[in-house]
């Protein structure tokens, strides 16, 4: 797909986006379309310059531009892209915040793009928030009128909030406001809360350009990646003008696109129920998706719904091709119940034909990927369980240490201890004196990771023992994107690869356990999954990779729709508590964790949760009963 595609090219027919009110492109994931719009700007960036006119940007921050960013900078670094003639306004800043803090958005643009291209100093905008409380009112009119003097915003680059809001415009914002300060919405700064470790450190007030500075702008772009922001998205554009969702005001601009990857789109109504809007190609896994989805709209099981049904909701199509609702109920009823096995690891001596996994080899070589040194336990405790009591060759490997989510507080207890028993010990003592002058803006020492991180080992080594896991299947791989001691980690490199594909071709598995849990295109989970997903490309040609399966679970947010379930591991209330236990060692995760999240329940409490609604969707549908279920679903290569 090419630019024009993006910017001119209709998404569907009439038809099928008819619920539709802003031009959106739906791309699988966020790397493609990233690229495409960098290109758009380095184009308008020579036209401008061609013309010897100023191009004036307005940028965004957060997760979701970065690739475009990095992919300016490989332009200008390989292909000569001058920024000589780029002016640039960014659209928000938290206040108060210095420039040197780390979380500031000034640090965040020079970090990811200023400081790596020849844009003249002086032509780079970004709001003050050092500003005095006293002379905010003016700076704001005075940063409006700078943008208006340059002739306005010729591209606008923005993200989307979960509130809804552009720039740092919350719900209630007026659809003509400038430049102004702002108060934060708690959803707002719970989302902040990861980058700043904790959400008392996340300020409450921001300057932000205003909705009406943001319309004026002649070429709106706007990213989604994740499923986290498929709600909202679907909301903003298929919803009514409301200032309750500001992001709604970009309907009635005339040059606005939304970039959307395949999470950030699942809510809009063409991609979850497209024979709502259209008539369809109806492939198994659609027609699992619309039974399911009427199973739930209407509270009946699968196997009571009637042909009215069917044609009631817009799915008399699959009827003229199944022939009867009775049919196409127990095809699809059967195909669910087929999920369900209490042998993760294949049943010996049976007939594997309707199972999930294969019966044999009998005892299969496994390894269990955990990105986080608690992933393993908190998605998939009880089924991990059942492999290790069922006699596989069990293993697991966690990718990264952790050790950025474990508190000063609990690593300054641990010292303590340790000076306790040791009063004479140096690195020790070093590590409490760190903590003793240690500021926000302030990275952690190599001493106090390398203690973080033994902590989360430690920890890890309890759980798997308790579990029946000897010490010697425990890997921990600690890959070097992690390693920054920031938030802010690197990108994958050909050394995390190289530690996945040794560890991979050492054990060669008949099974690989790993965490799909993309919410956050830039998350540790996303980058830890394509490491694996480079691994096993480089090795698929080997033989042993042609009995390797891949099963993905979900991690502690959300879980895979029962129509996407193709293996459902039953859990008794024995192995719901077994699996509560083994998360409990993780005990610098339990209490206070860091990243909570906007769920303010504990990673074991929303472990069970959602295994037990797993199980009760299931019951719901027409299955059989159980305490919890652990969901997954296969990855092919």
């Amino acid at each position: 797909m090419n630019l024009e595609n993006i910017r001119y090219k209709k998404p569907g027919t009439f038809e099928e986006t008819r619920f539709e009110k802003i031009h959106n492109v739906i791309f699988k994931d966020s790397t493609e379309p990233s690229v495409l719009i960098a290109h758009e700007i380095a184009n308008l960036i020579k036209e401008k310059e061609a013309k010897r006119k100023p191009c004036v940007l307005g940028l965004a921050t957060g997760s979701s531009p970065i690739k475009v960013y990095e992919e300016l900078v490989r332009l200008h670094k390989e292909e000569g892209l001058s920024f000589a003639n780029v002016i640039t306004f960014n659209l928000d800043e938290y206040y108060p915040m210095d420039k040197s803090n780390i979380q500031s958005y000034f640090y965040f643009m020079h970090e990811h793009l200023f400081n790596h291209v020849d844009i003249l100093p002086q032509n780079i905008n970004i709001p003050d928030g050092k500003v005095s409380a006293d002379d905010l009112y003016q700076y704001c009119i005075d940063y409006e009128m700078k943008i208006k003097s340059v002739g306005g915003l010729d591209f606008q680059l923005l993200g989307i909030g979960r509130t809804g809001h552009i720039g740092f415009n919350e719900p209630g914002s007026h659809f003509n406001s400038g430049t102004r300060s702002i108060t934060l919405d708690h959803i707002t700064r719970v989302d902040a809360a990861p980058a700043f470790l904790g959400i008392d450190n996340v300020p409450r007030k921001a300057i932000t350009m205003g909705i009406g500075t943001v319309m004026g702008a002649k070429r709106i772009v706007l990213l989604s990646w994740g499923n986290n922001k498929a709600e909202i998205v679907q909301k903003t554009i298929e919803g009514d003008i409301t200032s309750e969702v500001p992001a709604t005001y970009l309907q009635n601009h005339k040059n606005t696109t939304f970039i959307l990857d395949e999470g950030a789109a699942t809510e809009l109504t063409r991609v979850k129920t497209p024979w709502l809007v259209t008539s369809c190609n109806w492939d198994e896994s659609l027609k699992l998706k619309a039974v399911v989805w009427l199973s739930e709209l209407l509270n009946k099981s699968i196997l009571k719904l009637t042909d009215s049904d069917y044609n009631n909701n817009g799915m008399s199509g699959l009827l003229t091709e199944e022939g009867t609702a009775y049919d196409l109920n127990i095809k699809m009823f059967n195909r669910l119940q087929h999920t369900i096995t209490g042998w993760p690891g294949g049943k010996p001596n049976a007939d594997d034909s309707n199972r999930p996994e294969r019966a044999v080899p009998e005892r299969k070589r496994i390894i269990i990927f955990s990105p986080h040194p608690d992933d393993d336990v908190i998605s998939m405790g009880g089924t991990f369980d059942r492999l290790v009591e069922q006699g596989h060759d069990v293993h697991v490997a966690y990718q990264t240490s952790g050790n950025i989510a474990v508190s000063d507080e609990e690593a300054l207890k641990f010292a303590e201890i340790t000076q306790s028993l040791c009063p004479n010990c140096d690195e020790t003592q070093s590590i409490i004196n760190f903590f003793r002058i240690k500021t926000d803006n302030d990275i952690d020492s190599e001493k106090v990771r390398k203690l973080k991180g033994l902590i989360r080992r430690n920890e890890s080594l309890a759980a798997t023992r308790y579990l029946g896991l000897n010490d010697k299947n425990v890997h921990f791989l600690d890959l070097p994107f992690y390693e920054t001691g920031t938030i802010k980690k690197n990108n994958i490199g050909s050394e995390d690869v190289a530690i996945m594909k040794d560890l991979i071709d050492k054990i060669k598995p008949h099974q690989i356990y790993a965490a799909g849990d993309l919410a956050d295109p830039h998350g540790t989970h996303k980058v830890c999954l394509d490491a694996l997903f480079l691994s096993i490309e480089a090795l698929k040609h080997n033989n042993y990779m042609n009995d390797c399966w891949v099963w993905l679970y979900r991690g502690a947010w959300h879980e895979w729709e029962s129509y996407q379930i193709e293996m459902a591991v039953p859990m008794s209330p024995d192995q719901v508590l077994k699996k509560r236990h083994a998360i409990f060692y993780h005990q610098s995760q339990k209490d206070g964790v860091m990243f909570q999240g906007d769920d303010s329940r504990e990673f074991w409490v929303r472990a069970e949760d959602r295994n037990r609604l797993t199980a009760k969707k299931y019951n719901d549908l027409g299955l059989a009963d159980y305490a919890a279920i652990e969901a997954f679903k296969r990855y092919y290569f």
